[in-house]
């Protein structure tokens, strides 16, 4: 896993974690990197100071607290108002998305987990759908 810090074309800054740097360049080719702020599909890499583990074992590293700026304020509000006005469906995302769009269930905003290459299937079938900046409380620490 790499964690990138990024900014879009409105100079928002936000981080997003990827499986490799492979992967990010994928998804951001396919338009599936958007701004966590506002949105923008126009993300770019941002220079950031690697992780590197202390071996240093006589003074234990003290916890940073953690800066709660915009972008993590705004994610955290589209999280909240995510999962109070949609259904998460988990792994049955596509599923449910083409019967939603079929007319075969019932209308209703949903979210959950599906591959890029999915997600990009549906796009092309035109059933609208967009990634979301954060993982499903059932699936955070």
């Amino acid at each position: 896993m790499i964690r990138y810090a990024l900014k879009c074309a409105d100079e928002h800054d936000f981080e997003s974690w990827f499986q490799s740097a492979a992967a990010f360049d994928k998804l951001q080719a396919a338009g599936m990197i958007t701004c966590a702020v506002c949105g923008s599909g126009q993300v770019r890499k941002c220079l950031m100071a690697p992780s590197v583990a202390s071996t240093d074992k006589a003074a234990p590293a003290k916890p940073l607290a953690a800066p709660v700026t915009q972008a993590e304020q705004a994610i955290a509000a589209l999280r909240d108002a995510v999962e109070k006005n949609s259904d998460y469906v988990g792994g049955d995302f596509v599923h449910e998305a083409r019967m939603i769009h079929a007319g075969e269930a019932p209308e209703r905003a949903i979210h959950g987990e599906a591959a890029p290459a999915e997600a990009r299937k549906l796009l092309e079938d035109g059933i609208p759908v967009a990634p979301l900046p954060f993982l499903p409380a059932r699936k955070t620490n």
